[in-house]
């Protein structure tokens, strides 16, 4: 059952005591997922979402214009809430699909195992499909703040892309360099406060959620309140562990559960080329200075695989285990679904064989060692998603926009992978 994943979150109701009804829709439906329920996603711009993965062309509100309480019980979550008790599809939901098809324990798994003690919020709903708003886990990405460019992200969730905005397109983005979710300034901490007291588990991301006011705001309000049980779960750059004269690593100290995703792709020169802004030897300080400070704290890779990097993932991967900076099962492999040009299922057959010849040999040096599985799940499934649909017709896309980054970053991006160069050298000659 996939709800016997392994992951290293809390499991508060275990199978054997859940009812005939609470198996049905946590394990046996194929559409229920507890977030409509529970939780609430804010992009930098307002517009809301019943969670991160939810498709961003459909969304379900817009806090920049209404309350979190109007978008909960508005149309499209009620409609949702409707659907998934009834175990229909949600078009908004589409990105769980498609992963569970290959195998990944998707967002909506992870949230059915890890948030379905709070199965009983269900009881609240009402033919109407509006529910009771508390929200027990937040996830508002208060402001696009970025000290980072990466080449897979945009204006939307990156300040530092302002300027490349303007060079790849000739005129700014249709918003100000750094947008701020909410009505006011205070609107989205005034509104969390009076849900302070309902919070398991904040998700912090960005942006960069280290270097944000907000973050720090929400830390010292449960460091004063002595709320250490909740949850605190990142989606970091991890480039820095200080602000405004606080160490970021002490305060984690403080907090029974801490999980941090260091979203690293790469590393080295690769790592620097596809995350703009990038200074290697500082991500490595910084994980060396965590092990010393925190130690307890629990660490991930997080890693976005695309077409770019899922030939050197691998290597990554098990360079770090062999410097002793994480263990074999910490490694969490995201696939890259936007922008599509990206998309590993875009690679040529050459490039496939060998991605293959590599992962299933990097699997069986993992299978001994990864006793929650989520590393080695990650990998064969990214295998099963690389072969089923063949997407090279688009590979086209990956060279163009891949010269027009080059030239507004004075970057080469086959001097830091080689591996692509004749393939470039044939689209050039294409091209002229």
């Amino acid at each position: 059952m996939a709800y016997e994943y392994g992951a290293k979150e809390p499991e508060k109701l275990k199978i054997k005591d859940m009812t005939p009804k609470q198996k049905e829709l946590l394990i046996e439906s194929d559409n229920f997922c507890m977030l409509p329920w529970m939780h609430l996603h804010a992009f930098p711009d307002g517009r809301a979402y019943p969670c991160c993965f939810a498709l961003d062309k459909l969304p379900v509100g817009d806090l920049n214009k209404q309350s979190m309480a109007e978008v909960w019980n508005g149309d499209k979550m009620k409609q949702m809430r409707l659907n998934m008790l009834a175990n229909k599809p949600s078009r908004e939901c589409f990105k769980c699909y498609d992963q569970e098809k290959s195998g990944f324990f998707s967002l909506r798994l992870s949230s059915n195992k890890h948030f379905g003690h709070n199965i009983d919020m269900v009881n609240t709903t009402q033919s109407d499909g509006s529910a009771d708003f508390v929200i027990k886990y937040w996830d508002i990405r208060f402001s696009n703040l970025c000290n980072m460019a990466c080449r897979s992200c945009g204006t939307w969730f990156s300040s530092n892309w302002y300027e490349d905005h303007k060079k790849l397109t000739g005129s700014p983005p249709p918003h100000a360099k750094i947008m701020k979710v909410g009505r006011t300034s205070n609107d989205i901490w005034d509104q969390l406060l009076e849900q302070f007291d309902h919070v398991e588990q904040f998700y912090f991301a960005g942006g960069e959620p280290i270097i944000m006011e907000e973050h720090l705001r929400i830390l010292k309000e449960l460091d004063k309140r002595k709320m250490y049980h909740v949850r605190l779960i990142y989606n970091t750059n991890f480039s820095k562990s200080k602000f405004k004269g606080t160490d970021i690593f002490e305060l984690w100290n403080k907090f029974d559960s801490v999980s941090i995703g260091a979203s690293l792709d790469a590393e080295g020169s690769r790592a620097e080329l596809m995350r703009k802004g990038t200074v290697w030897k500082d991500i490595v300080a910084n994980r060396k200075r965590m092990l010393e400070v925190c130690p307890q704290v629990d660490f991930y890779i997080s890693s976005t695989v695309g077409l770019v990097n899922a030939l050197h993932v691998v290597d990554f991967h098990k360079n770090w285990v062999e410097q002793g900076l994480i263990k074999p099962q910490d490694f969490n492999f995201n696939l890259l679904q936007f922008p599509l040009w990206q998309r590993m299922d875009l690679l040529p057959e050459e490039f496939k064989q060998q991605i293959k010849e590599k992962y299933e040999k990097h699997i069986e040096w993992l299978k001994a060692q990864d006793h929650l599985t989520r590393a080695t799940k990650g990998y064969e499934s990214a295998l099963d998603y690389l072969f089923r649909r063949d997407k090279t017709d688009k590979l086209e896309l990956f060279f163009r926009e891949t010269k027009k980054y080059d030239k507004i970053r004075d970057e080469t991006f086959t001097d830091t992978f080689p591996e692509w160069k004749e393939l470039f050298d044939k689209y050039e000659k294409i091209e002229t």
